[in-house]
């Protein structure tokens, strides 16, 4: 799986997560227990990640929905 964005804000990732999901990209959100058992300091950032194969399709949604500014840059997996 391929991280594409990292981040706290539950409203990108909600939004990211929708977008994806509608267009068939498979989308897992992983941290979303320890960040709220920090109790909401910030500390850990949830982190948005997709298969590898769907990797360019989810950036490309993404970035058509006003969320490339949210990606992480792709070489710096």
């Amino acid at each position: 799986m391929i991280e594409l964005m990292r981040t706290n804000n539950l409203v990108t990732i909600s939004a990211a997560e929708a977008i994806l999901t509608s267009a068939g990209v498979h989308v897992l959100v992983l941290d979303g227990y320890i960040s709220a058992l920090e109790g909401g300091i910030g500390a850990f950032q949830r982190r948005v990640m997709v298969v590898d194969d769907e990797e360019q399709e989810a950036r490309a949604l993404l970035i058509e929905a006003g969320l490339g500014a949210e990606l992480r840059d792709a070489r710096t997996r």
